[in-house]
């Protein structure tokens, strides 16, 4: 049985163009290996192939070439294993108007195979929040309630993988940190979680593990911590009591700034971070300092430098 969750080898999909249009590449043969207990995010600009992976996964489009496995099943030769072992949050909000929170999943459960006695209706309601609206049509709910739904819909088989594609988009702070905590609680008990999403401060705080897609190709696939250090720089944002209308010559030899007539911006390697030669290059400009602040590199640095490198690679 293999270590990882989902596994995908040279994943390829091409859409065919129709009208004398040309044929749309949106997965370029694409790896992927996400490990069991994994939280990993899937990140990528609108348009960059995630969904496409997703829905391939969940047997909603038909590959072009390549393989994938879920939870040791692969999708085409075993493919009732391989849905059974992995619960999906789509974006779209899909739902029957006509249909309670508790109809649903009961259905859900059923299409499922889960017998009437291992069904965990009323359980996975309270769990996303939704126990008191367990009767009410669906069409009354508002949209976080529906997102929260679909979070307890693609649990009723309780699978060993959740996918959740843009889980918090479009719900407020409040209940954005309500589906987080119970994510959590889901991969503290050994839930595989993929996550896509373009919140990237949550991506940054929630995943162990990081993979950014982008035109149909995975440009990096790292643990988020190795991911951070990609960029090896910092930036001190120095204040200064003096007003300036160029950079001082002393500072001339870094990368500096001039933000404004109080504040220089300096770039220095954070592996060779050398603040105290940047401080002794102020001094000897003649410049009083006020104010010292620091940037370190975060997430959505990287991602931008990512993807926008690509791109013109592309």
């Amino acid at each position: 049985m293999s270590k990882n969750a989902i596994e995908i080898k040279g994943l390829k999909k091409v859409y065919k163009g129709q009208r004398g249009t040309d044929d749309k590449l949106a997965l370029g043969g694409i790896d992927l290996a996400i490990p069991r207990g994994s939280m990993f995010g899937l990140l990528g600009p609108n348009g960059a192939g995630k969904s496409t992976t997703i829905n391939i996964l969940a047997g909603l489009v038909n590959k072009t070439a390549g393989s994938a496995s879920i939870w040791g099943f692969d999708i085409d030769q075993n493919p009732r294993n391989a849905r059974a072992n992995i619960g999906i949050v789509p974006q779209e909000l899909m739902f029957d108007a006509f249909f309670t929170p508790r109809e649903m999943l009961e259905v859900q459960a059923g299409l499922y195979g889960v017998p009437k006695s291992e069904r965990r209706t009323d359980e996975l309601l309270k769990a996303v929040h939704l126990y008191d609206k367990a009767d009410a049509y669906s069409r009354s709910l508002s949209g976080g309630m529906k997102r929260r739904l679909l979070v307890a819909k693609a649990l009723v088989h309780n699978p060993p993988v959740l996918v959740l594609d843009e889980p918090t988009a479009g719900v407020d702070i409040e209940l954005r940190q309500l589906l987080w905590d119970y994510v959590r609680e889901l991969h503290a008990r050994g839930t595989t979680v993929v996550l896509t999403t373009h919140y990237l401060e949550e991506a940054e705080q929630l995943c162990d593990t990081i993979a950014i897609i982008n035109h149909g190709d995975v440009v990096c696939c790292e643990p988020t911590e190795q991911l951070l250090k990609r960029i090896d720089e910092k930036e001190i944002v120095i204040t200064v009591s003096d007003s300036l209308d160029a950079i001082p010559s002393p500072l001339a030899a870094f990368k500096t700034t001039l933000r404004d007539r109080h504040h220089l911006a300096v770039q220095i390697s954070q592996a060779h971070a050398n603040v105290g030669s940047v401080l002794d290059a102020v001094r000897e400009a003649g410049l009083t300092i006020t104010d010292i602040a620091t940037d370190e590199t975060d997430l959505e640095d990287i991602f931008l430098q990512l993807t926008s490198s690509a791109g013109k690679a592309a």
